[in-house]
């Protein structure tokens, strides 16, 4: 009998988390469809608080389907027999209050707890738990309006809970400062600013759990230069005429690191680190900088992932010999054995 498995996408905070989560959770529902294995139960959060459980992800199935306020919703999913769920929500709430949700319903639900990805969006909690646990971590402080940065330049500024590179900046020079935390508090209440850690290599570490073990998967590298030292969201996402675009996967210069290069082991080991460091499980991902004198630096923590094709960690797994489709069951089914 397949496995019910509600795909839990949308956003109840803006526009712009519910298309990344769409864009994502439509991959997933198309790459993974199969009949036998899985009965598919897509539901839709959106900005208002109030959710819809459409036939499909596609636009019109969603504008078609009944909103439901969230006690009505809430019984609706009693009612739906669900044997797992599959969270694919990228706003705070979703990765932090929806996730327990399901805990406190008895729904299994593949991934981190809500939890440990509070942990992960509060990047200064974050640093400061794999700190605790021997990983080098960037000097920093955490600042509120109206407070000054004691970190001088070259550093980096950068808001303390926003994902991809939302209001991060390089500041070179003092005069610069102001403009860089504007530009981060647009997009949080606190801000962090760090030392900037000198262009090595910067790559980004996943590991999936299989039969206990914490396997590290291939390497994903972003070959940055001194004309492009940071990361930005230019580097990650655009919106055109056909909606949001995931630019990170077309960029060449975003690379699998070969499986024998000698920073693969160092990092995995770091990774897996910080990993245990925050109670992670099923899977997690971490951005790391490598200084010039090839030690691995914690940037920060990714610990969610969609499974679609598209997804970072199942590129990944992809090159390292992991099939999307293994990887969702062995995640599928460890979140089962849980419960």
């Amino acid at each position: 009998m397949p496995l019910r498995v509600l795909h839990l996408a949308g956003s109840a905070v803006s526009d712009f988390h519910a298309d990344l989560s769409l864009t994502y959770a439509r991959g997933c529902l198309a790459a993974t469809a199969d009949p036998a294995r899985y009965d598919p139960v897509p539901a839709y959060v959106s900005p208002d608080g109030r959710w819809r459980f459409p036939a499909s992800l596609d636009a019109d199935a969603i504008a078609g389907a009944t909103p439901l306020a969230p006690a009505d919703a809430l019984a609706h999913l009693g009612r739906l027999g669900l044997d797992v769920v599959l969270p694919q929500m990228f706003c705070l709430p979703g990765m932090t209050s929806y996730r327990t949700m399901f805990d406190v319903l008895g729904i299994p639900v593949v991934g981190n707890t809500g939890e440990v990805m509070a942990i992960g969006a509060r990047k200064a909690v974050a640093k400061a738990m794999v700190g605790a646990a021997g990983v080098e971590v960037p000097v920093g402080e955490v600042l509120r309006r109206g407070e000054r940065p004691t970190i001088s330049p070259p550093a980096v500024v950068k808001p303390e809970d926003a994902d991809n590179s939302l209001g991060v900046t390089l500041v070179r020079e003092p005069g610069d400062v102001r403009a860089a935390l504007d530009a981060a508090f647009a997009h949080a209440d606190r801000v962090i600013v760090e030392e900037f850690v000198p262009l090595g290599r910067e790559v980004r570490c996943g590991l999936v759990e299989r039969d206990g073990e914490l396997v590290g998967l291939p390497l994903e590298e972003y070959l940055l230069d001194d004309a492009r030292p940071v990361r930005a969201y230019a580097d990650k996402l655009a919106r055109d005429d056909a909606g949001l675009r995931l630019v990170a996967k077309d960029d060449p210069d975003v690379v699998i690191v070969d499986a024998d290069d000698p920073l693969t082991a160092r990092v995995w080991d770091v990774a897996r680190r910080c990993h245990v460091a925050l109670g992670c499980r099923d899977y997690s991902l971490f951005d790391l900088r490598i200084d010039p004198a090839g030690r691995p630096v914690f940037l920060e923590a990714s610990l969610y992932c969609s499974f679609s094709p598209a997804s970072v960690l199942a590129v990944m797994a992809r090159a390292g010999g992991i099939g999307l489709d293994e990887l969702l069951a062995t995640a599928i089914a460890q979140a089962r054995k849980r419960a």
